[in-house]
């Protein structure tokens, strides 16, 4: 059994982030989501990946190598566009064979992996099995509808009105029938060829679809507050450790995990909480569900539900709380006087200002 994963995506929901980086490296507890995906399917006992990468390859090749890290052997699949999960099928038909294979969205994050599914998926074989899980507002999804059986009889894209409040999750898995579909598909009206018309072709040519639903924790990280809460779960997991320096007038409370070249004085830091290597931090408070990169510094400064990204500075600014900052980005206070704002915000930037 093989594993697709995609990588392409150009994020433009965590804008500006992602004019600088690949949405799936954006990390969470200072590891790249992408990283938690390859480390699923490695654990699921696959170890033939194919990654799809788009105009970020340069960077995702970077970050990921040879797949030796993780356990796997990488082989890259340009995708020229973002044309639809179908299509990145598509054109990975020489890599995948006539294999079984999962396919996995690498900005998407499962607590606890797909070990379990595909072990099922081994043993009963269907030609396609589908993730759902029940969300608030189906019409940002792919959706899928069952019948009193649990079967599953239609699928619909990002439907204006659902049938059910069941999404696809971001994995997916296959028998070699699933390429006859894609061969028998046209583009929707977003020009796209869509994994959920694969699938449906597949259900109406009577072949064994079937779903899990899956209760446990599910998030596709495309946006800031998807991306902190999966930071808040996974750092509900950290355990504590100190490599760093902490000196005696800082108090360091609950589950935190300091990392080598760190430096602590005068500070108070809650956990849970990840400090990254080299980074200094004084003066300052580092509150519960934050995660600070390495070479960072903050000073004078609070800090909260947060993830900031390496060589970024906060000094002199109370108070940050439910942000992403990006890489080496500067934060300081404004001059009291004139009473002003000075601001330099680069395309998609969201800011928001007190009164």
């Amino acid at each position: 059994m093989k594993a697709l994963v995609l990588s392409g995506g150009a994020g433009t929901r965590l804008r500006p982030i992602t004019h600088t980086s690949a949405k799936q490296l954006v990390p969470v507890a200072n590891k790249p989501v992408l990283f938690y995906g390859l480390e699923a399917i490695a654990e699921a006992g696959i170890t033939e990946v194919g990654v799809i990468v788009g105009d970020t390859a340069d960077e995702i090749r970077e970050a990921v190598g040879d797949g030796s890290r993780f356990g796997v052997k990488i082989t890259y699949i340009p995708q020229e566009k973002p044309l639809g999960l179908a299509h990145a099928v598509a054109i990975s038909r020489d890599f995948l064979g006539e294999d079984d294979f999962v396919m996995y969205l690498g900005d998407n994050f499962i607590v606890g992996g797909i070990t379990g599914l595909v072990e099922e998926f081994r043993t009963e074989r269907p030609d396609a099995q589908i993730l759902l899980t029940k969300v608030p507002d189906p019409t940002s999804f792919g959706v899928a509808e069952l019948d009193g059986d649990g079967r599953v009889v239609g699928l619909e894209e990002k439907p204006k009105e659902p049938k059910s409040d069941l999404a696809l999750v971001g994995v997916y898995l296959f028998t070699p029938a699933v390429h006859e579909a894609v061969r028998s598909i046209e583009p929707s009206w977003r020009g796209e060829l869509e994994i959920t018309h694969a699938i449906q072709w597949l259900i109406d040519q009577r072949r064994d679809v079937r779903s899990t639903t899956i209760a446990g924790y599910w998030k596709d990280t495309g946006n800031v507050t998807d991306m902190l809460e999966v930071n808040r779960s996974v750092l509900e997991t950290v355990e504590p450790s100190n490599d760093g320096e902490v000196d005696q007038s800082s108090e360091i409370i609950g589950r935190v995990r300091i990392e080598k070249g760190a430096r602590i004085s005068n500070s108070r830091i809650v956990g849970p909480a990840i400090i990254g290597g080299d980074t200094v931090i004084s003066d300052s408070y580092v509150g519960p569900f934050t995660s600070v990169s390495e070479a960072c510094r903050i000073q004078d400064s609070e800090i909260e539900y947060s993830i900031v990204l390496r060589g970024a500075s906060i000094t002199g600014v109370r108070r940050v709380e439910a942000s992403l900052i990006g890489r080496d980005v500067e934060v300081t206070p404004s001059p009291r006087n004139p009473s002003s704002h000075r601001l330099v915000l680069g395309d998609h930037s969201k800011v928001q200002i007190s009164s």
